[in-house]
């Protein structure tokens, strides 16, 4: 057989991710490789931390880019912090909240389950008498923005019902960084992690995490071993320390840091608030756009995530065969709908770099000759 090198086609991302990326992002990821030891590439590490916590608006010193996905950084969260026994209320409004679950019942721990309705908020009410039916309970768990249904929860108040009842938070925000509105300090988040690919408008394979002080604490001082190696902090923590040798855990993805790297500067240079009303901006443009297409939304506008755009298929209309039809005649990317949605939504994305009025004019224009045909 003669292979060839894959060249793919030059797709316009609009999906639940991974999103558009740079020209600026796409050169840093082609520099040279150095070692992931190199004191350079050391040096580079460090600001990646800082623009990290400018990210999530933390001070907190265990802030990195766990070297995997998202789906990575969700299970480092659990495995470093939850043991066998131990009681976590779980909120469940979507896909994502259901793979919290299933990552706490395979630690051995017990999971009590507040389930909200699909396109719907974590509904605060449901958890707070969770926590007082369950005062043994030592972690609040929920997916701050459920991509699955592009619904927004109320993370403020759910981490103060944690602190409330002394227990710790953790925090889906994959969707969220860069994109809405996030104060990991201010709120009082102890474990968060997100993902490289959606807001922060990198190649997919990395998750930003960030642990407080009081979690760490809890990661230093377990009853029982971490049941993964790989995903040890305790372990890591001298890798990204900053203090004196580091202590060699795995080989970091280098190129993929150095992407990282240059979109979280873009980040910095933009200012966090004013990406948050990019966000925004674009989404109110594609609602109004929507509007006029006659096509519904399946969550609230008040619980609505603007970086994505969870609708109802419109009566008679093909969901695979207008998602085709953008594909090959746009090179136009939305996603189809998740869970219990699955035939019944699409979700179209606007995130980090896809957030631009280009991509969103371009969206209607191409989804309104779809519906036609």
């Amino acid at each position: 057989m003669n292979f060839q090198s894959f060249q793919p086609p030059r797709r316009i991302l609009m999906g639940p991710g991974p999103s558009d990326i740079s020209p600026e992002v796409l050169a840093a990821l082609s520099r040279p490789v150095i070692g992931h030891l190199d004191p350079l590439f050391l040096d580079m590490m460090d600001e990646v931390k800082t623009l990290l916590q400018y990210a999530f608006q933390t001070k907190n010193e265990f802030t990195i880019a766990l070297s995997a996905p998202g789906s990575a950084g969700m299970e480092a969260c659990f495995v470093n912090l939850v043991e066998a026994g131990d009681k976590v209320i779980v909120c469940r409004n979507g896909v994502f909240g259901d793979r919290m679950i299933q990552n706490v019942i395979r630690i051995g721990a017990e999971a009590i389950v507040v389930d909200s309705p699909w396109g719907r908020a974590v509904e605060t009410d449901k958890v707070e008498q969770a926590l007082i039916d369950n005062p043994d309970a030592k972690f609040v768990a929920f997916v701050h923005a459920e991509t699955s249904t592009g619904a927004v929860s109320d993370a403020k108040t759910l981490c103060a019902l944690a602190q409330q009842h002394d227990c710790l938070s953790i925090v889906d925000a994959v969707t969220t960084l860069g994109g809405i509105e996030l104060k990991v300090d201010d709120w009082g988040i102890d474990a968060i992690y997100s993902g490289s690919q959606k807001c922060l408008s990198c190649v997919p394979g990395l998750s930003p995490i960030s642990f407080s002080d009081k979690a760490v604490n809890v990661i230093k001082n377990r009853k029982t071993q971490i049941q993964s190696w790989f995903l040890d902090q305790s372990l890591v923590m001298s890798y990204w320390s900053g203090d004196g040798k580091r202590s060699y855990h795995h080989t970091a993805p280098v190129n993929s840091l150095y992407g990282l790297h240059e979109s979280l500067v873009h980040l910095q240079n933009e200012g966090l608030e004013n990406s948050w009303a990019r966000h925004k901006a674009q989404h109110q443009s594609l609602a109004k756009g929507l509007e006029k297409l006659g096509i519904k939304f399946i969550v609230p506008e008040e619980e609505r995530l603007p970086q994505l755009n969870a609708i109802y298929i419109p009566d008679g209309a093909d969901d695979a065969k207008v998602r085709n039809y953008l594909l090959n005649h746009y090179n136009l990317e939305i996603g189809a709908g998740l869970g219990d949605f699955a035939g019944k939504a699409w979700r179209i994305g606007l995130m980090g770099y896809t957030a631009r009025n280009e991509n969103v004019a371009l969206c209607l224009t191409a989804l309104e000759d779809a519906l036609n045909q």
